[in-house]
């Protein structure tokens, strides 16, 4: 999913497009976004996040449209959020913010001058290390007032456009990654960007944007199965493990660098080269329903990177019989092992019982999903509480293990959120989780509060 994203291609999720901000500690999932921060940040992580949110984030205004905040990230004390609004809502005032903007990272949450203004949407944002320029990729054709078409790199201290770095992809870029051996990598629908004829996935030089030959992945194919949906070749979300080494990237393709490959790969960053690893598993060449050949929307690694975790869409099981339980990661949050070797299966599965997720984020304590799902251990039910199926609305947390997390009563189901169309990322600091959504049909609350509209933020205990 994610919805907004899903009307204009399909959906991200989210998060998805997920991206690190470098030099930020922090996790984004697109997106759905979802890059980690450094093992040793990591380990501070060992509690549960409060289920009420913080007060006083900044907000999406209400403007009569559905707006969206597709991914969020963080560099040094400043919060970048991107996405699909015109307009954003703190402390009593409205600002006018065209699909991009920062706000300081503790209360009072002020939001900062830096306005650069895209015409179109933002999917994806990225910041260098040291904090002065975000790249910045979607849908636009202008960016501050200059022609940029679906990439730019921007200056944090102006919010002008850096002209010496080409700007131009010829579709959209749904993706945009700062890897730690430096190299800007974006992903998208795209088949040429910045004068290369790289398709659908490029590394970048930093300093020009110019292709700097570290990728060479050909990345080809789509999803075809009776009475699939129309869908095309795509790098759609990607997420950093924790030890800037490997990368995981969801889209549409079915060859990756002359290997097999569907819904989500693993790529290693080497010295001098980009490859495929061998991580891999036949259950994600599986489909879905006809209506959502490209399912596997987001991911995120545990802080010891031991295990990928994926939120997925997909509704049910193409082919589906009407029987129960559920099979397969249609419409699931799942976890597999991040050994790369090939035929690995699921450590454990989790049914929303037909509620797409579009986003993931974890830490040693918790594995969050968010979507617009109503439920979770429901493998006995579609689109209805199947039994034992548990309230989980548009916000879950599970442990490493795969057990849905409790209430302070007892009670399973700790978190939750306004559906809406779905939390399109997540991101989880030292302080807190971060996440990014909508205001689909007046979706204003998180744990049940009122006044988070789009951004929600639960402190850490």
């Amino acid at each position: 999913m994610r919805v907004l994203k899903s009307w204009r291609s399909w959906i991200r999720a989210g998060v998805i497009g997920g991206a690190l901000a470098a030099g930020a500690t922090a996790l984004t999932p697109m997106a759905s976004a979802a890059a980690r921060a450094p093992a040793a940040w990591q380990s501070a992580r060992i509690g549960h996040v409060s289920p009420t949110p913080a007060r006083g984030t900044p907000q999406l205004a209400p403007t009569g449209r559905t707006e969206q905040v597709r991914q969020i990230v963080k560099c040094g004390g400043t919060m970048y959020a991107a996405g699909a609004f015109t307009a954003i809502k703190w402390g009593g005032k409205t600002y006018s913010r065209h699909n991009v903007f920062s706000f300081r990272s503790t209360a009072p949450y002020r939001i900062t001058s830096w306005n650069p203004g895209a015409n179109g949407e933002v999917n994806s944002i990225a910041l260098t290390p040291d904090c002065r320029h975000a790249w910045l990729g979607g849908s636009f054709t202008r960016v501050d007032g200059t022609p940029a078409g679906n990439i730019a790199k921007v200056s944090i201290s102006t919010g002008t456009v850096v002209r010496s770095w080409a700007h131009r992809a010829s579709k959209p870029v749904d993706t945009v990654l700062y890897a730690p051996n430096g190299h800007v990598l974006a992903g998208g629908r795209f088949t040429s960007i910045n004068g290369s004829g790289r398709n659908f996935y490029a590394s970048l030089d930093p300093g020009t944007g110019r292709d700097d030959g570290y990728l060479n992945l050909n990345i080809s194919g789509h999803y075809a199965y009776p009475r699939a949906a129309s869908n095309q070749t795509q790098a759609y979300n990607q997420q950093l493990s924790p030890d800037g080494r490997h990368v995981l990237v969801e889209g549409v393709f079915t060859s990756v660098q002359g290997r097999s490959r569907q819904q989500i790969f693993m790529l290693n960053l080497g010295a001098h080269h980009g490859n495929v690893s061998d991580w891999n598993s036949s259950e994600f060449g599986r489909h879905c329903a006809t209506k959502h050949p490209f399912y596997i929307k987001a991911a995120a690694w545990s802080p010891g990177q031991s295990t990928v975790y994926i939120a997925t869409t997909g509704f049910r099981p193409a082919n589906w019989d009407h029987t129960f339980p559920l099979t397969g990661l249609c419409d699931v949050a799942a976890a597999f092992p991040a050994t790369q070797a090939g035929g690995l299966r699921h450590k454990w599965v989790n049914y929303a019982g037909c509620d797409s997720l579009y986003s993931a984020a974890a830490d040693a304590s918790t594995v969050y999903v968010g979507g617009h799902e109503r439920w979770a251990d429901n493998s006995g039910g579609c689109d209805r509480a199947g039994p034992g199926a548990i309230p989980a609305q548009g916000l879950t947390g599970f442990t490493p293990g795969g057990s849905l997390l409790t209430k302070a009563n007892g009670t399973k189901g700790r978190y939750s959120r306004a559906r809406g169309h779905g939390a399109d990322d997540m991101l989880r600091t030292s302080a807190g989780l971060w996440i990014a959504s909508d205001n689909f049909a007046g979706s204003v609350t998180c744990g049940g509060v009122t006044g988070h509209a789009g951004i929600c933020f639960l402190p850490s205990h």
